[in-house]
């Protein structure tokens, strides 16, 4: 809106709705420009070939109208296209207060999941602005940008819809800083990788099931994190160093871990890894992903054996939170721009203490203490809560594949 209009000034909304082509838009401003008008507000959308492009415009000089309106009807029939002119005064009406971004993740998305979390942001007071498909595959990710509630508890009354309907929500605050560039740290075991190491450890120890038996507890949070590593890693005890190769090998990455770490890195993110796991698989992960920071325990080896003792700082559940902010501080991001992805209860501390904690296929409790959570098997679409789009993400293949 010019500086000498104000929000009382007669305006005029052009629509323009049809098969989508090259040249529609240049068109139609080549047609209004005869008029000498001023642009207001544009906004263009094209969904399966079909287009609807809305323009606000200001009111031609007096006696223009008539012969405006008639020229852009008979322009948008040569085009064969459909026009509709509707009069009006001033801009939008301004945005409620408190601006939040809801991401929803749906495999698939129904419309009725979809109806549901509509209705819950008007409940909460919401205004749904704009609404943006950010993919189509492997999930379909859409973005609503919504207006006149504030972040907190939108997030917390969208987060027990998205249980009751089986989609994933993330809610964060929209503002420049979400594309700023950021640190991004993750847990390893069933989360950068579909595999807990230490299990791969105890499967060539002959003693699997009997430290299945303890991760799993420890993961549930039943046990103390240091007590239950200290507990399986002494069943290690003897196994013969060469070992560790074969874990390496054996390991198997995330479907879409690649592609996240790769268009992160692309983006300008920093990434990270903390573990319970150990050292002699995280910094072979951190070589060949191209990671910023990892950091794990450290199995202790003495003549070519594993002692069945670790050594050296032990990463626990709060040692996770504690590495996230020394790698914010080493990355120099502030902490409220970091992301973490875990899934287990030692990852609790860490998922809290970043900007946004995100619970990758875990367990209940986790689930319920995170900020969003993420409950298909592809850790790519982490990057749709974060605004990336799919298009964002190819580009960044076709880069690295260049």
């Amino acid at each position: 809106m010019s500086a000498s209009q104000t929000t009382d000034d007669p305006t005029l909304l052009v629509k323009i709705f049809g098969k989508d082509r090259p040249g529609i838009t240049a068109g139609l401003f080549d047609t209004l420009a005869a008029y000498s008008v001023d642009v207001v507000d544009i906004e263009q959308v094209v969904t399966r070939g079909r287009m609807v492009l809305c323009v606000l415009i200001t009111q031609p000089s007096a006696g223009l109208e008539g012969d405006l309106r008639a020229t852009v009807h008979s322009w948008a029939e040569s085009m064969k296209m459909q026009a509709e002119i509707i009069s009006g005064r001033g801009d939008n009406r301004p945005r409620g207060l408190g601006r939040s971004l809801v991401t929803v993740l749906g495999h698939p998305l129904t419309a009725a999941a979809t109806a549901r979390i509509a209705a819950r942001i008007t409940a909460s007071g919401g205004n749904i602005d704009r609404i943006f498909r950010l993919a189509k595959y492997p999930v379909t990710a859409v973005e609503f940008a919504v207006s006149g509630v504030e972040t907190e508890p939108l997030r917390t009354a969208l987060a027990t819809e998205a249980a009751a309907l089986g989609v994933d929500v993330a809610v964060v605050s929209a503002g420049l800083h979400r594309r700023a560039q950021r640190l991004v740290v993750m847990d390893v075991d069933s989360t950068l990788i579909q595999d807990e190491v230490i299990e791969l450890f105890a499967r060539h120890a002959g003693c699997e099931d009997k430290v299945a038996e303890v991760t799993a507890a420890a993961m549930r949070g039943e046990l103390d994190f240091e007590e239950s590593l200290h507990a399986r890693v002494a069943l290690l005890a003897g196994l013969d160093a060469s070992v560790v190769e074969k874990v390496r090998s054996e390991v198997r990455l995330t479907p879409g871990a690649r592609t996240l770490i790769r268009t992160l890195k692309r983006l300008g993110y920093q990434v990270g890894v903390v573990s319970g796991g150990f050292t002699q698989v995280t910094d072979d992960l951190k070589e060949r992903l191209g990671l910023d920071f990892a950091q794990a325990n450290t199995l202790e080896i003495v003549d070519g054996k594993l002692t069945g003792r670790v050594v050296g700082e032990i990463v626990d559940r709060a040692g996770k939170a504690r590495l996230l902010r020394r790698f914010a501080a080493e990355a120099g991001v502030p902490l409220s721009q970091t992301v973490a992805i875990g899934d287990g209860a030692n990852d609790l501390d860490m998922l809290n203490a970043a900007g946004l904690g995100v619970a990758f296929n875990a367990k209940p409790v986790v689930r319920e203490a995170a900020h969003t959570a993420v409950n298909v098997p592809f850790l790519d679409t982490v990057l749709y809560l974060l605004g990336i789009t799919r298009e964002e993400v190819e580009a960044a293949d076709a880069q690295v594949g260049a």
